[in-house]
């Protein structure tokens, strides 16, 4: 054996495990086995608990109190029936909906989270089959559930898999309930404290029924059928990355009136080991690829792609040359604003008492067509559910046009309230027409917009470090910036410093420190003298820092994006190398 090569600690932690009589045999048997073989996979499955975080469970599936499993899925569970049985005590049912992606072994994951509930006496709605996650979120409003899980690691790799909680308004978990959940989840102590014993009176399955209606109300946010006649026969390639799009996707597209969708059928496979793709995710040119030169097989007019569980959207489209590139997240959030917003318009829809929600890392282009058309626009931090908060605090107050982050999430309309790619994708492809009403293509629509309001570019800068000292280093990073902010970048003055976990602006030339009306989280943010801003703050889902940077100038003619467009790149680069990522 090899227990001298093992922390102490670490090893007393997996041996807890293999003395518990509730741990299954053959779990047992593979605790063994790496105690023997793998000393360094036991230290990252068991140096500490899989945390439940503000947004639920997210890791890598395997063995061990730090891995994803039927125990820690279990116990997770097990303190959000004892929170929902304390906050709904006067209820006489509790009522939870869930659903589940394509991974490897959302299915059983699902499974397990309604054992545990139906035998907390909690009623649970139980998609039959993979479903994305905005349908989740519509579920538990439309059924008027008390709280809601999907199973999911959204476009994460393979190995990994999650587990989202939502409230009852169809949202992602906020404060105080996000803290209060995690507060009962960690005072279960033990895999005893946890009833597996499932209720089979107390699971509904669900599916057809929740898909119709979610498509009904999809289809009623459609704000121009009229270009959509005309344009029926426009060629859209469509992929749901081997994840739960193929559902709704297609059938939503053509509820809208689109006739011409041609499937990348390798990737309309649902399938958790993601064959033909490293990484499902559509912010990715590999994931892309297949989609991409299948539009250039069939001369295309759009292609457009969901994650697994559907919640974010990727589009490529023709530029200038011909040539079919993929828009980033600010890009994708910038026409369907514009879109949006100008659609509006045109109906006489604006009174205005409508806004507009984006968050903090996110292009302010957006920020820009809202007021332009007088439409009131909020910022918030990164996440959809904080975009959700503002539209629940809004409620009955002012109407909700959509809103985006430039992680390629999108929602129109409040009848979801979490990244919608299902609507997204059609409200794109409607866009997509209008464009083509007015003999123009989308990429040329976008050239429009950066000529009305200015050519904004940005970037992201993953840093990543994975495992136990990962943690410290990330944590390092962030607190090095806080305590000693830099007083210029690349040859620019630091003019503002926002520290949201401190929720204040300090002003580097006065010392002068004014509030941040927003809940606090680990976010800082530099704006330069330059107009240049950079955002940076550690993933909540991922072991990686992300840095955003934000650059814009004047385009004076569509014969200059190219050279002004590379004129920002190069700024973008300056300062990521000055900050030295590079």
């Amino acid at each position: 054996m090899a227990n001298t090569t093992i922390d102490p600690a670490i090893l007393k932690r997996a041996q807890a495990w293999l003395n518990d009589n509730n741990i299954d045999d053959e779990t047992k048997s593979r605790i063994s086995t790496m105690i023997d073989n793998n000393p360094a996979e036991l230290a990252e499955s068991f140096y500490c608990d899989l945390e439940f975080g503000t947004g639920g469970l997210r890791g890598i599936m395997g063995d061990g109190t730090n891995r994803m499993n039927k125990y820690t899925v279990g116990m997770a569970t097990q303190g959000l029936a004892n929170y929902l049985k304390k906050v709904f005590a006067k209820d006489n049912e509790i009522r939870l909906a869930i659903a589940h992606d394509s991974r490897n072994k959302s299915d059983y994951f699902a499974k397990i989270a309604a054992d545990v509930l139906s035998a907390n006496g909690i009623t649970v709605f139980l998609f039959e089959h993979l479903r994305p996650t905005p349908e989740l979120s519509f579920a538990v409003r439309y059924l008027h559930c008390h709280s809601g899980i999907v199973i999911t690691a959204s476009h994460n790799p393979k190995e990994y898999n999650g587990y989202k909680v939502y409230w009852n308004d169809g949202a992602q978990l906020v404060p105080p309930h996000d803290d209060n959940v995690i507060i009962e989840v960690k005072k279960i102590a033990s895999i005893a404290e946890v009833n597996f014993a499932g209720d089979t009176m107390k699971i509904n399955m669900i599916g057809e029924s929740i898909d119709k209606e979610f498509l009904k109300v999809s289809k009623s946010y459609s704000l121009a059928p009229e270009v959509i006649a005309p344009q029926k026969d426009m060629k859209i390639v469509y992929t749901p990355l081997h994840g739960t799009g193929i559902t709704l996707v297609p059938q939503a597209l053509k509820n809208y009136g689109f006739q011409n969708i041609h499937l990348v059928e390798e990737q309309a496979i649902s399938d958790g080991n993601f064959p033909t793709i490293v990484s499902p995710n559509p912010e990715e040119k590999a994931a892309m690829k297949m989609a991409m030169d299948k539009a250039l097989a069939i001369n295309a007019d759009l292609v457009l792609a969901t994650d697994p569980d559907a919640d974010r959207i990727g589009v490529g489209v023709k530029d200038l040359d011909g040539n079919y590139i993929l828009l980033n997240g600010n890009q994708t959030a910038a026409l369907l604003t514009y879109y949006l917003v100008k659609q509006w318009q045109a109906k006489g829809k604006l009174t205005g008492n409508e806004y507009i929600v984006k968050t903090i890392v996110t292009t302010e282009l957006i920020g820009d067509i809202a007021k332009s058309a007088g439409v009131e626009y909020f910022d918030c931090l990164t996440g959809f559910k904080w975009i959700a908060e503002v539209i629940r605090n809004m409620e009955g107050k002012k109407t909700f046009i959509g809103g985006g982050e430039e992680s390629y999430g999108y929602m129109i309309g409040d009848f979801v309230r979490d990244k919608d790619a299902v609507t997204a994708c059609c409200i794109f492809a409607e866009c997509a027409a209008w464009a083509a009403s007015k003999g123009k293509s989308l990429y040329e629509l976008l050239l429009d917009i950066y000529l009305e309001y200015g050519l904004y570019k940005e970037n992201l800068v993953n840093v990543v470090r994975k495992g136990m000292s990962g943690q410290a280093e990330i944590k390092a990073m962030m607190e090095g910036y806080r305590v000693n902010p830099p007083k210029e970048i690349a040859g620019s003055k630091v003019k503002l410093m926002n520290d949201f976990a401190l929720s204040q602006t300090t002003d580097i030339h006065t010392g002068k420190i004014s509030p941040i009306e927003l809940p606090k989280s680990d976010v800082l943010q530099f704006f330069l003298e330059d107009g240049s801003k950079i955002s940076m703050r550690p993933s909540g889902t991922e072991p990686k820092i992300k840095f955003y940077f934000s650059v814009r100038t004047d385009l004076k003619a569509v014969a200059d994006f190219k050279q002004v467009e590379a004129k920002l790149d190069g700024r973008i680069e300056e300062i990521i190398v000055a900050m030295g990522l590079r």
